[in-house]
């Protein structure tokens, strides 16, 4: 079964994060702009929270906050869920369900090597699914 750290090797780590003092303004921004649904709030190179669209809906929208004076360390999730680089993709999937989250930091030696979304072990899946039926079909003109 692949690993986290296999996944982030294909996708890439590249990870947009914020400071806790950016606003939601430029959260929103940036995952507007990266077509992505959440930010890593960053302090002193350390996971301090997530940023997610939920978190726009439920602490933003749903309470008439202002997107360009609020602060993420005001409305981030600071109780942020996270995977080790040799974490299985199953168990990720796993936290995901179990959590309902869609998104996981991988981090190693407190350090944050990547992302992973619930879209890229859609992906993986599915990846795996095509070499599996490739394989198969293979097989089958052979014999």
């Amino acid at each position: 079964m692949a690993t986290a750290e296999q996944l982030i090797a294909l996708k890439g780590a590249s990870v947009a994060s914020l400071p806790s003092t950016a606003t939601v303004l430029e959260a929103a921004q940036l995952m507007n702009d990266r077509h992505i649904g959440s930010v890593l709030v960053i302090d002193r190179n350390r996971l301090v929270g997530i940023f997610t669209e939920r978190d726009i809906l439920r602490r933003i929208v749903a309470e008439q906050r202002s997107v360009a004076t609020t602060t993420l360390d005001k409305v981030m999730t600071r109780k942020v869920a996270f995977a080790a680089p040799h974490t299985r993709l199953d168990e990720i999937r796993s936290v995901m369900r179990r959590k309902r989250i869609r998104h996981l930091p991988v981090l190693h030696r407190r350090r944050v090597v990547g992302m992973i979304s619930i879209g890229d072990l859609n992906k993986a899946d599915h990846d795996g699914q095509v070499e599996t039926i490739r394989y198969l079909e293979q097989f089958m003109s052979v014999a």
